[in-house]
C-alpha cells in the first residue's frame, strides 16, 4: 500500500481509503458481522483512513463502525466523520447542533477523538453560516482535543473556493470530480496545493456509473452520461475486465490527490480493490475508454442551492 501526506495535517494516509457509508446499508442491507469483517480486512490490507458520517444509514454506519473498531488499537487508523447533514433533506449547520453532533458521533464510534471533523455537503447550506458559525464551532471542538483537524466536503467545486477564500480549513473532500468521466477537480489542485490543503477524493466509480451494476434510482447523471458510461463498461467487459478496476487505477494515479475513498461492505470487494490498484494500468484499454467517454467528459450535475453551483 502506498501512503501519502494529507496536506498540512502531516497524516500519512493510505492512497486507498475506506468510505464507511456502505456499513449503514445505504446500497443494500448489511449483516453486522459482515460489516465488521470488512473493516478488519481493510485495516489488515494497509488501509489506515476511514471516513463516515451520521447521515450514512441515519447513524447506522457510525454504530457499525464503532463496533468494528472496538478493541482495535487507536494508532492503527485515522478516523473522519462529519456534521451538518443528518438526512436526505435534513441539514443543520448551526454551532449548537454541530457541537452536539460531534459528541453523539464520538459515543457511537467509541472513541475519544476523531482525526478530522468535516462540515458535510455544504452546498445545501448557507456558506456564510458555514464560514462564520460552523467552522468556528469545529475549531472549538479541536481546541477541546476532540478532533485533530477540520475539513469541508461537498459536490460543487465552487464551494471550496468560496469557503477557503474566507477561512482556513485543513482538508477538503470532493466526490465524482476525479474519475474517468470527470476530472474537473484537477483544475483546482494547484490552488489547493498552494494552501497545503489535504485532498480527499471520493467515489472513483462515480457513484456506480463506472461499474457493471444497475444505477440506483436517485443517481443524478443525465441520460447521455449514463449511456456513455454503460458503453465504456460494456467495452471493458468485452476485453475481459471490469471498468471499476480501470476507474480506481485512474483515480489513484495522481499523487496530488492524497487519498481516494472506496465504499463497500464486502470483505472480498476490499481485497479485490487493493489487488487492482497494485496492478499496472492497461494503457491501450485506458485510451479506448477515454475515447468512448470523450463526448460526455466533465458533464456533471447540479446539487444543493443554485447559488452554490
Amino acid at each position: 500500500m502506498e501512503y501519502r501526506t494529507l496536506g498540512k495535517t502531516g497524516l500519512k494516509v493510505s492512497a486507498l481509503s475506506f468510505g464507511a457509508s456502505s456499513l449503514g446499508g445505504v446500497f443494500k442491507p448489511v449483516e453486522e458481522s459482515t460489516a465488521i469483517r470488512t473493516v478488519h480486512t481493510a485495516l489488515d490490507l494497509g488501509i489506515n483512513f476511514i471516513d463516515v458520517s451520521p447521515f450514512y444509514g441515519y447513524t447506522k454506519a457510525e454504530e457499525a463502525l464503532g463496533k468494528a473498531l472496538r478493541g482495535v488499537p487507536r494508532d492503527r487508523y485515522y478516523l473522519a466523520t462529519k456534521v451538518g447533514r443528518y438526512g436526505d433533506d435534513e441539514f443543520d449547520f448551526t454551532a449548537q447542533r454541530s457541537l452536539a453532533s460531534v459528541e453523539e458521533s464520538l459515543r457511537r464510534l467509541g472513541v475519544d477523538y476523531v482525526d478530522i471533523i468535516q462540515s458535510h455537503d455544504n452546498e445545501y447550506g448557507d456558506l456564510d453560516q458555514v464560514v462564520n458559525e460552523t467552522i468556528p464551532a469545529l475549531r472549538r471542538i479541536q481546541q477541546q482535543g476532540k478532533t485533530r483537524f477540520v475539513g469541508v466536503t461537498g459536490y460543487p467545486l465552487k464551494i471550496f473556493k468560496s469557503i477557503l477564500s474566507r477561512t482556513d480549513v485543513d482538508t477538503i473532500l470532493s466526490y465524482n470530480h476525479y474519475t474517468l468521466n470527470d476530472t474537473t477537480l484537477a483544475g483546482l489542485l494547484p490552488w489547493l496545493s498552494q494552501k497545503d490543503v489535504g485532498i480527499i477524493n471520493a467515489s472513483p466509480v462515480s457513484q456506480g456509473l463506472l461499474t457493471n451494476h444497475e444505477l440506483p434510482v436517485w443517481h443524478p447523471a443525465q441520460p447521455d452520461v449514463r449511456k456513455a458510461c454503460a458503453a465504456a463498461a460494456e467495452y471493458c467487459r468485452s476485453q475481459g475486465t471490469d471498468i471499476a478496476k480501470l476507474a480506481m487505477q485512474f483515480s489513484l494515479s495522481n499523487p496530488s490527490i492524497h487519498t481516494t475513498l472506496v465504499g463497500t461492505a464486502d470483505p472480498a470487494n476490499i481485497e479485490k480493490d487493493v489487488k487492482w490498484i497494485e496492478e499496472p494500468i492497461d494503457k491501450m484499454l485506458m485510451a479506448k475508454v477515454q475515447e468512448i467517454l470523450a463526448p460526455i467528459k466533465d458533464h456533471g450535475w447540479t446539487l444543493g442551492r443554485p447559488e452554490n453551483n
